[in-house]
């Protein structure tokens, strides 16, 4: 069987997607397949898959699978995506909304870019100390709609990005979901460098929007960063957060960045 796919790209997170809406990519045995179409090298390749299903509730609902086949609560830079691809479709209009686990998003095609109005970021905890052999330093957490470990470094060029980020990833502390973790350096109130580890992908990505978020507010609300906040992202692009503080977090989150189309294409899959 063949399908046809498209691939996009946001902040550098590139991503397989699919029209969905006649329920050809069945359930059963999806998780393989999307981990099989995600390998680099062996497949078409990709940070994740978005699928575009039916709605009663909004324009179409959004399904994101991390590459390793499991289904994630949401994705920033996925949400872009997605949006991008559904105006392209003709599914939703520039101004729409969509179904994803984490809630209703609303999104807005602003010619090259996309801006999202994200879930609110909840759970904030103080910074904790880690110390053992792996990692010794500070950790936030913060949930996006996912959750996400913030740590402040001084030279991000230097630090094991993905050791340490594998490391507290599948800490006890954040069992049993686990976490993604974030590594970034404050440049000044809206500037911030951030480098990325990805749950699900199990290795450093160019981009991640929620993860992005997490790290504007955390560093906000440690007195050193202001809404909007550019983060600049290991793809090279920049991702602007507007966000309003709250005591657990933030509220009024909006991501905005570009989010393109690569190509288009079939690929064979016996899979039915």
């Amino acid at each position: 069987m063949k399908l046809e796919f498209w691939k996009l790209t946001g902040a550098g997170n590139d991503f397989v997607a699919l029209d969905n809406r006649d329920g050809h990519i069945i359930e059963t045995g999806r998780k393989e397949r999307i981990a099989k179409w995600c390998r680099r090298g062996l497949s078409i390749g990709a940070d994740g898959v978005l699928l575009i299903e039916p709605s009663t509730t909004a324009d179409f609902r959004m399904r994101y699978y991390n590459s390793d086949g499991s289904e994630g609560e949401t994705c920033g830079n996925g949400s872009r995506c997605i949006a991008r691809f559904a105006h392209m479709l003709g599914v939703a209009d520039k101004q729409m909304s969509f179904e994803t686990m984490a809630g209703l998003y609303h999104a807005e095609i602003l010619g090259d870019e996309v801006l999202v109005d994200m879930t609110p970021a909840t759970g904030l905890r103080p910074a904790a100390n880690f110390d053992d052999k792996a990692f010794r330093g500070e950790v936030t957490f913060l949930n996006t709609g996912v959750p996400h470990a913030v740590v402040f470094v001084e030279d991000e060029e230097s630090t094991n990005v993905t050791g340490i980020g594998r490391h507290l990833r599948f800490h006890e502390a954040f069992r049993p979901a686990g976490t993604n973790v974030n590594f970034i350096r404050v440049e000044d109130p809206a500037n911030i460098i951030i480098r990325t580890y990805e749950r699900g992908v199990e290795n450093e990505t160019l981009a991640c929007g929620t993860g992005s978020i997490a790290s504007a507010v955390v560093a906000a609300h440690a007195g050193i960063a202001q809404s909007p906040v550019r983060l600049h992202t290991r793809g090279g692009e920049t991702l602007t957060i507007h966000f309003d503080l709250t005591p657990e977090g933030a509220t009024n989150i909006k991501l905005q960045g570009g989010a393109r189309v690569v190509y288009k294409g079939f690929m064979e899959d016996a899979e039915s």
